[in-house]
Order: structure tokens, then C-alpha cells, then sequence
């Protein structure tokens, strides 16, 4: 499979990269604008001097946000796997 290469900027720094698809490249160029469109939200909210404070605060935001989207789906697959052992249950002694 042939790689693409492909140049992204975030927070003004060109990073050079090679994805496996147009796909994936669009994902990485959607990934920088959000991380870009961030940085610019707290530069304008907050006095924050230094690019690397911003940057881990990007980074926060986005890892809680998958944490918290993960304890959730965790959350709705016990639930769910709890309603089907329940009816699996009633189903058993239904049939008995």
C-alpha cells in the first residue's frame, strides 16, 4: 500500500506525516483543525502566554472527552447486558 504524505500545521509548527488513506487524511486534517480552532478559543478566553500550557489543556479536553464518552458506553453496555440477562431469565423460566 502506498503511503500518502502529508503536511499538517498546529499551533503555527508544520508536521509532516504519512497516512495510509484519503480517509485517514481526512480525519488528521479534521483532528488539526479542531486542535487549531481549541488553541485559538483559549488564547482569546484565557491570559496564556505559552503555547505548550495551551497545548496541554487541548489535550486534556479532548482525553477527558474520550474518557468520559468510554465510562458512558461502558455505563449503557452494563445496562443493556443487564436487560438482556433479565430476559434471557424470564424467557428460561417461561419455557420450563
Amino acid at each position: 500500500m502506498t503511503k500518502l504524505k502529508i503536511n499538517l500545521v498546529i499551533a503555527g509548527r508544520t508536521y509532516p506525516l504519512s497516512v495510509n488513506s484519503t480517509q485517514e487524511e481526512e480525519g488528521m486534517r479534521k483532528a488539526a483543525a479542531n486542535i487549531n480552532e481549541l488553541i485559538s478559543r483559549y488564547e482569546q478566553n484565557y491570559a496564556v502566554s505559552d503555547k505548550q500550557d495551551v497545548l496541554a489543556m487541548c489535550a486534556l479536553q479532548f482525553a477527558s472527552k474520550l474518557e468520559i464518552s468510554n465510562l458512558h458506553k461502558e455505563s449503557t453496555d452494563t445496562e443493556a447486558l443487564d436487560k438482556i440477562n433479565e430476559l434471557t431469565k424470564l424467557l428460561s423460566e417461561h419455557l420450563k
